[in-house]
């Protein structure tokens, strides 16, 4: 019987009893469970190091090593980054002679494999490294490493989190960053879409880009420019100071509006050239009853839910490619005459597939390739029903045992080598793309 095997029955005769305990007796049995599943943890860090080093992600029937993880250990792609980041720290590395090498958090991977410290300690202390100048001298990291792994052990994390700031304000009481760590920590993220259609906004700036931003704001998020409340916004010139007064909106709604009008203005201007084949511009799809009752939900081609107003209101301000489901498209069906999908079939992509037909994706349209069902090189038309979209890492994915099909209802379906697994595979109608 395998370690692992021993495991499992251990743990299956654990949640089979039924024993009375007193509130005392919880607290410890729940204490000492803390400890076995943090060493647990642990013991699963290590093992990363054995799937990275020895097969690629393609060869394991994923796009990357979180995507890997994510289906097999059936956790988000997030988590699955998080612990592949945690090993890269946390577990032993090997040079390329194949000697071991202490991990980079030596104390850290030491306390957490005996259960002393858990995943929020480790949060906490790999994001004080991350901000750590890169001035910083390696015999001076080893020290706070250090220090840091023995106030883990006697501190819960919050308080953790205070004595690594300050910590932080001794190494570096001047609070000097360099190009380098501005650049390491700079990234805008956008959330998921609400259910209201509003998304959130996160992350940090560097210098450069701020500037650029209070620029764009001083002008055109001063009271009463741009303003969606004006019959006629103003983006050009100067408000009077009637116009101002009767601007109610706070200095962050001005913000937003104005970095609208600004991506708005850009965007119209034509200057951003094209992207898979397409001007860079708003690619939306809708049906035809909804857009002549001017009510519903339009889609990008990125999958954000645009409600038909602001859609109508767009028009009025740039070339957007609108695809309406009805009767009267243009001719699509090319032969054999060009191998690259047409603009017309990219937008009709767009309607009908939303981004990659991989039944495991949420890749948005806007970054999908084209990939002909039956391939070109095997005498492939490059027709609308012999065309579908796939991210790049799936594209890649069939040139190793992967091949995809169309239904008669116009889906795609993509069949798996005969080794993968059944339950890698997420059923299609799990794919998170609106209707």
């Amino acid at each position: 019987m395998s370690s692992i095997e021993v495991l499992e029955a251990s743990v299956d005769a654990f949640c089979a009893e039924s024993v009375e305990m007193t509130a005392s007796e919880a607290v410890t049995v729940m204490a000492r469970l803390e400890v076995v599943q943090r060493r647990l943890s642990s013991r699963g860090t290590g093992l990363i190091p054995m799937v990275t080093s020895q097969a690629s992600p393609v060869e394991l029937g994923g796009t990357s090593y979180a995507d890997v993880l994510s289906r097999r250990l059936h956790i988000s792609k997030g988590a699955a980054r998080r612990r592949i980041a945690d090993a890269e720290q946390l577990a032993p590395r090997r040079v390329l002679t194949g000697e071991e090498m202490a991990p980079q958090l030596p104390n850290v991977a030491a306390a957490l494999s005996r259960g002393d410290i858990g995943e929020e300690h480790v949060r906490i202390i790999r994001q004080f490294f991350d901000r750590l100048p890169v001035v910083v001298d390696a015999p001076t990291r080893e020290a706070a490493e250090q220090q840091l792994a023995v106030m883990a052990l006697q501190l819960r994390p919050e308080q953790l989190r205070v004595g690594a700031e300050r910590m932080m304000a001794l190494l570096n009481p001047d609070g000097q960053f360099s190009d380098a760590d501005r650049a390491r920590r700079r990234g805008v993220t956008i959330g998921q879409q609400g259910f209201d259609g509003m998304s959130p906004v996160s992350g940090l700036l560097d210098p450069e880009t701020r500037a650029y931003l209070d620029a764009v704001f001083c002008k055109l998020a001063a009271p009463g420019m741009c303003n969606p409340n004006d019959q006629t916004p103003m983006v050009d010139g100067e408000p009077t100071s009637e116009v101002a007064e009767r601007d109610n909106r706070s200095s962050a709604q001005r913000n937003h509006d104005a970095l609208r009008a600004a991506l708005r203005s850009t965007l119209a201007s034509g200057k951003l050239g094209s992207h898979h084949g397409l001007p860079v511009t708003v690619v939306v799809t809708t049906t035809l009853p909804e857009l002549e009752s001017a009510a519903g939900i339009a889609i990008t081609g990125a999958g954000t839910r645009l409600p038909l107003r602001d859609l109508i209101r767009m028009a009025s301000h740039a070339h957007h490619y609108l695809t309406i489901f009805n009767d009267d498209g243009r001719p699509l069906y090319l032969g054999r005459a060009k191998r690259i999908a047409s603009p017309d079939q990219r937008i009709v992509l767009h309607a009908t597939d939303r981004g990659c037909t991989h039944p495991d994706c949420e890749v948005p349209g806007y970054l999908c390739e084209v990939h002909h069902i039956n391939e070109w090189t095997h005498d492939g038309p490059t027709n609308i029903d012999n065309l579908t979209f796939a991210c790049g890492p799936h594209h890649r994915l069939l040139g190793h045992g992967w091949t995809t099909r169309k239904h008669q209802d116009g889906t795609t379906e993509w069949i798996p080598p005969p080794q993968r697994e059944p339950s890698d595979i997420t059923p299609a109608e799990c794919r998170s793309f609106p209707d």
